[in-house]
């Protein structure tokens, strides 16, 4: 198999395995927040929520990484692979893939201090873990700043229906962590 580094086929898988890593860190985002709520019933016990948040975590990387992958694979425009790590060290659209940058990096954080978690122990892995509210936004900005779909309609409600799913969540998480404080 002769994998085309001119033709389109590797803008395409770039554009959608961003879009699939925008879901899959959406729900991984919504499992979170569920789990840290203790939410859970007879139907939904919470060591489902864990599993499922760990589990579409780590498939969203594996989209991520194929998401970088392929942005380093395109020759339309060279990026060059230290952007990937380095915020805001490519030449094109600078601003917009260092968000990216910083987004991935946070996630690696995130994915080091989980695969750590025993020897740091819970407060440690949780403080760290707390960059995860400022992953998801950055993330979504650098979607919107470099995705050339972000004007069509689908992606533009589906980057909306992300948008206001992780709002939600976040609000149903504050409003009953200040209804438990106030007990």
């Amino acid at each position: 198999m002769v994998i085309d580094l001119h033709g389109p086929g590797l803008w395409y898988t770039t554009r959608a395995a961003g879009l699939v890593t925008l879901l899959l860190l959406t729900a991984s985002v919504l499992l979170g927040v569920m789990t840290a709520g203790r939410l859970s019933s007879e139907r939904w016990p919470r060591f489902l929520t864990a599993g499922l948040h760990r589990n579409i975590s780590l498939l969203a990387l594996v989209f991520l990484t194929l998401h970088v992958g392929t942005t380093e694979l395109d020759t339309f425009v060279s990026i060059p692979v230290i952007a990937v790590f380095v915020p805001f060290a490519a030449a094109y659209k600078t601003f917009w893939l260092g968000l990216g940058a910083i987004a991935s990096d946070l996630l690696l954080a995130l994915l080091a201090t989980s695969l750590l978690r025993n020897r740091l122990g819970y407060r440690l892995w949780r403080c760290v873990h707390w960059v995860a509210y400022a992953c998801w936004p950055i993330g979504l900005a650098h979607g919107l700043g470099t995705g050339t779909d972000r004007a069509t309609t689908w992606v533009f409600t589906l980057t909306v229906g992300c948008a206001a799913a992780v709002a939600a969540a976040a609000t149903w998480r504050l409003v009953t962590a200040m209804r438990l404080g106030a007990r």
